[in-house]
């Protein structure tokens, strides 16, 4: 149990450090108005996903220490729904009704095709 957590510890740190950056990067190229860079790493933590649950079904045989690791940590420190909730009520805060709705109704639908997409790719790749 000790080495599970340990792992997962480990990847959240990596996941955390990669979401900062991500989206600190984003927002310097598309600006800070709007939730740009939670919208990106929503978007492509889903992609990831999706192609490692299909690499790790089909060809990638890991420990369940390092699935837990990327899984959890790294994938599960880089996206979080909770920053996603965050930055939609704050544009409803402010008065930008269209933008949280086209925030909300982007990040849902793009996420979830972001994983079929993932899912997709490995299974050309790999299969």
């Amino acid at each position: 149990m000790l080495k599970m957590l340990v792992f997962v510890a480990m990847g959240g740190a990596l996941g955390a450090v990669a979401r900062y950056l991500t989206i600190m990067g984003v927002g310097r190229v598309l600006g800070s108005g709007f939730p740009y860079g939670t919208l990106t790493v929503n978007i492509l933590g889903s992609f990831i996903l999706g192609m490692l649950v299909e690499a790790f079904a089909l060809k990638w045989h890991v420990s369940q220490e390092v699935r837990a690791m990327i899984v959890v940590g790294v994938l599960g420190a880089f996206t979080t729904f909770s920053s996603f909730s965050l930055d939609a009520i704050l544009q409803l805060e402010r008065g930008n009704l269209g933008g949280a709705a086209v925030y909300i109704l982007s990040s849902v639908t793009f996420s979830v095709l972001g994983l079929f997409a993932g899912l997709r790719l490995a299974r050309l790749v790999m299969a």
